[in-house]
């Protein structure tokens, strides 16, 4: 069913006005670099510091989760390597497929903006996460449940960050208070 999607796909919905935007789109996930220089932009701002910070966890989170565990444990070859017909059309790719990376580090940075952040931010970071997540199968380097499992862990990996944040921050909080009242 997979195969017929991604085949799907190429055969109706790639077009050469839309590629090079697709290209463009999928490019701004490769290596979470848009993800880490608006988490690092976060971080600069005093307004968003906090958020920033839950989002540099959540990118962590990810990372380790994604890319040090779960693809090298599943090992699930790229799609463009087992369907016949399947073109791949940024290059061959030099992990495994599942979970799609760009889509986990774009949602677990949305999930921290999407709980913490004002919504003239989050929404918009939103759209683009999506974007990057279904470019992933347009360009033919993701299977649909690859980028599925991305959502599932980016989304985790986000809550996880920002419950930790929190916690760590109250750790904090309570060492001071402890510290001012011994003193």
């Amino acid at each position: 069913m997979e195969a017929n999607i991604l085949l799907w796909i190429q055969e109706n919905l790639r077009a050469d006005w839309l590629t090079p935007i697709v290209k463009c789109i999928t490019y701004l996930g490769n290596g979470g670099i848009f993800w880490i220089a608006l988490t690092l932009l976060l971080l600069i701002l005093p307004k968003y510091r906090k958020v920033g910070a839950m989002s540099a966890t959540a990118l962590i989170f990810d990372l380790l989760s994604v890319n040090v565990l779960i693809k090298n444990l599943v090992a699930r070859p790229r799609p463009y390597t087992q369907i016949e017909g399947l073109i791949n059309i940024i290059g061959e790719q030099s992990d495994f497929s599942f979970p799609s990376g760009h889509t986990a580090a774009s949602f677990a940075t949305v999930t921290v903006l999407l709980l913490c952040a004002p919504k003239k931010l989050s929404i918009p970071m939103t759209v683009l996460a999506v974007l990057i997540s279904l470019s992933r199968l347009y360009v033919g380097v993701h299977y649909p449940t690859d980028v599925l499992g991305g959502v599932v862990i980016g989304v985790l990996c986000g809550v996880a960050a920002v419950y930790f944040v929190k916690w760590i921050r109250e750790k904090i909080e309570k060492k001071r208070k402890k510290k001012k009242e011994t003193a």
